[in-house]
């Protein structure tokens, strides 16, 4: 599976999470992917995670691809401006853009917006979408330059999920519809040039985040649902990377342009599995599963 050989990608974001899985599944067809984050071997974010953008690159490449860490503060225009003047240099040309920061650890849930930490709450504004702004306006330039670009806006929920529930809580519940709101307006701008920009959304993402959250590896997660029954349905990062690498390498992308889509939407469409084997449909079990009170059950959901 080397449809994306030749081909470079930035997946800003790529330290861990989602941006990690899809770092290593365009590796594995065959890109070049240059992971950018704040956490180094010898630097960590304030996330104060150990996963580090070296180990990312280093999946990459033992994934097939070529994997190139370099560390950049998105909330810096200098850096990402000698970012993408990085690779402009070395590669001519940027094929795909994963826009993936975020804050999700400084999220504050159940409390309204008077009872918020603003300077948690603004701070997460900053790092979920001034950072993606940012990214976009030096990088697209680049991207341009060769019609069939893509750019990825990676968001927790679809439009019509978070259209219809509170995210409970003001700031994160922006955070992640405007996310879905900036794919589409990058689509508008896009499309003039052949290039397309989508919204993607994981369903119930095994992140190392979540997997700590619940006490658990990703070889022992199912032991979380003796604490969150819901929890089966959850699904690896390479999910949505698979989800990433097929839009990637669809010569039809652009019917997508502007649309928001899901891990597992994309896996009925595209055919592919998560590590198991099984495709989970997350956003349909929440709202007809979840959401009604059922008991947790996947049949017919992965």
């Amino acid at each position: 599976m080397l449809q994306l050989k030749n081909k470079i990608a930035i997946v800003a974001g790529g330290t861990r999470g989602a941006g990690r899985g899809i770092a290593v599944e365009l590796g594995a067809a065959g890109a070049t992917v240059y992971v950018t984050g704040r956490t180094t071997r010898t630097q960590r974010s304030e996330y104060n995670r150990p996963e580090t953008i070296e180990e990312t690159a280093e999946l990459v490449t033992q994934a097939g691809g070529q994997g190139i860490a370099v560390q950049v503060d998105h909330l810096d225009p200098e850096q990402v401006q000698t970012l993408i003047a990085r690779v402009e240099q070395e590669q001519g040309r940027l094929d795909v853009l994963v826009n993936d920061i975020g804050a999700e650890y400084l999220a504050e849930f159940n409390k309204p917006i008077w009872e918020l930490s603003l300077d948690r709450g603004l701070r997460m504004l900053r790092l979920a979408l001034d950072t993606h702004i940012i990214t976009s306006h030096f990088a697209l330039p680049l991207l341009i330059r060769n019609p069939g670009g893509l750019v990825v806006e990676i968001t927790d929920g679809t439009a019509e999920y978070n259209g219809t529930h509170y995210r409970l809580s003001l700031f994160y519940d922006l955070a992640k519809t405007s996310v879905i709101r900036m794919a589409w307006a990058l689509a508008q701008e896009l499309q003039p040039h052949h290039c397309t920009a989508v919204a993607l959304t994981p369903g119930w993402l095994r992140s190392e985040l979540m997997l700590d959250h619940f006490g658990v590896s990703e070889a022992n997660w199912l032991d979380a649902t003796a604490k969150e029954p819901h929890f089966v349905v959850s699904e690896t990062p390479r999910y949505i990377g698979r989800a990433v690498a097929h839009l990637a390498g669809d010569l039809e992308v652009a019917r997508w342009n502007g649309q928001s889509l899901s891990s597992g939407q994309l896996a009925q469409v595209y055919g592919f599995t998560d590590l198991d084997g099984s495709q989970p449909d997350a956003f349909r079990y929440f709202l007809e599963v979840h959401e009604v009170g059922k008991p947790a059950d996947v049949t017919g959901y992965r």
